[in-house]
């Protein structure tokens, strides 16, 4: 039976499952999880406990489990701590033991120790036997990596993962260097070459101007695979994988085979295909049918002539970027295949659940079949990942040419679609029963619910974080920034057990120091800065580990101010260790704010609760802009006897954030080219058309935009010139 402690069973099981039993909101509040969403949690994680003695089963087999482990699956130990060890369990009479650890690059390391001459930590009766909890101690030298550690008699292994105390900073931190970028929506970028969507030269073009000027960085939204079967299902954060590119950002222009395809070229080329695409272009929103149709009807003849080129170079460079990504690109795109396929019989069955039974699980022999039978599909889509991969390195190595310290500044979305690719290609790891949100708030008194199944914490345990590392590691390649979308799920998530509301939800713990190492071990691996969007409801003390471990907080301008007199912060209380923005890409624009045009639009969405909250809204943000104009007024950015107009304000704005010591100040390129609309506007789906604004300008009219100009010369005299690649300043 299980150790007798306080409360009821059911209290002291989801205590061990990480349920946590209550919380402060927003308010103040403190707010208890009942235990109907307790048990309804519990089901979700696969526990089924209607009453205590179910409870008390199921506590028993947890417990049991933790005691016939030889060894954990995982321990992850930092190297700073000096003596690395490993707990082990064995019988109390046990006698000689053998380790063995095999370092991540082959070498090893071993040793034999009388098992009662290690440390003992617990014992416990089991079966008649008694077993114990000792610590085997393995060396002080270990090197930073993944390595396995074995142990005889029983052949008992785990991963044992070494890892350093912080993320990398780029060297300039270190001598004081503050930097700043532009952060964009990279689909809503327009230019004259591009196909009614913004794609990866885009991105280099707009990577080239930034740099000119003296930028360090340019900050995109998540680059994450979408559902090409349903294009129009358009929002980064509910991707079909994070594992994979967007396709959609590929310019099919630059792709090598065009030179050899005359087919693509007439195809391009052909009456019917231009007019098209003068259509996309010319729409205010994205067309994402349409570009779709487009660009794969393009890349499908470009995939025929790479995969029959006479000198097969480019060809096996594909295939050796496919062998470099192994099994994860393997599994995701192989879902592809099979989404495509189903989708295409019965389009109501595109999302995996709804498939026959014998397609559901990934290792089944159904599958292995369809693979076989359509490899030539499975390989052209993995070949569009080997062209979105090179079109994105191409300008991430245009950056670093360029002299930015930083670079591309990616973004990782908290959760993939429950019908994506993740869900299926790694199922154990995800709970389908619940979805991620948050729980009620001043601005959203219902609660949210994104509709994102979350990672099992004890799953991703069990599998030694194989998950989470191949998420940070393909999220990090061609990157020197990650943004981590919804930071506090490092220490916990917000469940919303699937059929209930929001409000019927409750924060589930996640192992925090063990995450965190990972995320500072692949950072100093890849170079790559890491930024925590720590925005909502923050359990106290995060923002402090956070910072011991050199993750950048998020600070929003709007959101910095006294939370009793309403003032907006001054430059100097941001942290150092920040990334500071006017706004983000949930929020309105600088101008949308000013104009109040946020409140019209969610009053004629009837997002809010009761008819006076307009008004009580909009009060409020007559209080804010008169409390920005004053801040901005203190540090000298503006005059003290006239409203601004927006030029005024976005150029005062701009230069308040460039005064703060945050490491990383970024410029919204909505504000840049003065945008009203917002990209986004939570809580809505089909009411409001997210993730499709197109920007007003193409990129050659945002280089002679005299604000742009304006601003980055404000960010680079506040912030301090740099050195190109080539030993110039700018």
């Amino acid at each position: 039976m299980s150790e007798a402690r306080g409360g009821s069973v059911l209290d002291r099981l989801s205590e061990r499952m990480g349920i946590v039993s209550e919380f402060r909101n927003a308010r103040g509040a403190t707010v208890r999880t009942d235990n109907a969403i307790k048990r309804n949690l519990l089901t979700a994680m696969g526990l089924q406990v209607s009453d205590e003695r179910e409870a008390q089963a199921a506590l028993d087999v947890l417990d049991r489990r933790a005691w016939l482990q030889t060894l954990a699956p995982v321990a992850v130990v930092r190297a700073s701590l000096g003596q690395v060890a490993a707990e082990i369990v064995m019988p109390a009479d046990e006698g000689e033991i053998v380790w063995r650890l095999t370092l991540e690059d082959g070498a090893e390391r071993s040793g034999r120790k009388a098992f009662a001459e290690l440390s003992l930590l617990k014992e416990h009766s089991l079966d008649g036997r008694v077993l114990q909890r000792r610590r085997l101690e393995l060396g002080v030298d270990l090197p930073l990596g993944y390595h396995r550690l074995t142990v005889e008699p029983g052949g008992a292994a785990m991963a044992l993962i070494v890892v350093p105390e912080q993320c990398w900073l780029p060297a300039g931190v270190a001598e004081g260097r503050r930097m700043w970028g532009i952060a964009i929506q990279l689909y809503l970028l327009c230019s004259a070459s591009n196909w009614g969507l913004g794609d990866f030269s885009d991105l280099r073009a707009l990577v080239d101007l930034a740099a000119a000027h003296g930028a360090d960085a340019i900050g995109l939204n998540p680059l994450h695979a979408m559902f090409s079967d349903d294009p129009e299902h358009a929002s980064p954060y509910a991707p079909a994988s994070r594992l994979l590119l967007n396709i959609l950002n590929i310019d099919v222009t630059a792709v090598p085979e065009l030179r050899l395809c005359p087919e693509t070229q007439a195809l391009i080329g052909c009456v019917a295909f231009q007019e098209r695409l003068r259509a996309c272009r010319s729409q205010h929103l994205v067309d994402y049918a349409g570009v779709t149709k487009l660009k794969l009807s393009a890349l499908e003849t470009l995939f025929e002539t790479g995969r029959g080129a006479p000198d097969g170079g480019r060809w096996r460079a594909f295939e050796a970027y496919r062998r470099r990504r192994g099994e994860v690109l393997a599994r995701n795109c192989l879902f592809q295949g099979l989404r495509e396929h189903f989708a295409h019989q019965v389009p109501a069955v595109a999302d995996w659940h709804g498939w026959p039974e014998e397609y559901r699980n990934p290792d089944s022999p159904a599958v292995a079949r369809f693979a076989e039978e359509h490899r030539k599909r499975l390989d052209f889509l993995t070949w569009l990942q080997w062209i979105a991969d090179e079109q994105l390195g191409a300008a991430a190595a245009a950056a670093r040419e360029g002299g930015m310290e930083v670079g591309l500044y990616r973004d990782l979305a908290v959760g993939a679609d429950r019908a994506g690719a993740e869900t299926w290609a790694d199922a154990a790891a995800v709970v389908s029963g619940a979805q991620v949100g948050c729980p009620p708030d001043i601005y959203n008194p219902a609660g949210q619910n994104w509709g994102l199944p979350p990672f099992h914490p004890r799953a991703l345990r069990e599998e030694g974080y194989r998950s989470f590392i191949e998420l940070v590691r393909a999220n990090m390649r061609h990157a020197g920034g990650l943004r981590i979308d919804h930071v506090m799920g490092l220490q916990r998530l917000y469940w919303v057990p699937s059929g209930q509301p929001a409000s019927a939800g409750a924060y589930v713990r996640y192992p925090t120091e063990d995450l965190v190492g990972i995320l500072a071990l692949e950072s100093q691996r890849h170079r790559c800065l890491v930024v925590g969007e720590d925005l909502g409801t923050v359990p106290e003390g995060f923002r402090e580990r956070m910072a011991a471990a050199n993750i950048l907080s998020y600070r929003v301008l709007f959101f910095e101010q006294d939370m009793e007199t309403g003032e907006f912060l001054p430059p100097e209380a941001y942290p150092a260790l920040s990334l500071s923005v006017v706004g983000s890409h949930d929020l309105p624009t600088l101008r949308g704010w000013w104009e109040g045009g946020d409140i019209d639009l969610k009053e004629h969405l009837n997002l809010y609760p009761q008819a006076e909250e307009a008004a009580r809204q909009r009060e409020t943000r007559r209080r804010d802009q008169g409390q920005l104009v004053s801040a901005l007024q203190r540090e000298g950015l503006l005059a003290e006897d006239s409203a601004p107009e927006i030029p005024i304000l976005s150029r005062a704005a701009h230069a308040y954030l460039a005064r703060t010591p945050s490491v990383l100040a970024m410029a919204q390129i909505d504000d840049l080219t003065d945008e009203a609309e917002p990209v986004n506007v939570p809580t809505t789906s089909d009411q409001h058309a997210n993730w499709r604004r197109r920007l007003s300008m193409t990129l050659d009219e945002l280089a002679q935009r005299p604000r742009f100009i304006d601003i980055a010369d404000i960010f680079q005299a506040e912030r301090g010139s740099r050195k190109t690649a080539t030993g110039e300043h700018v």
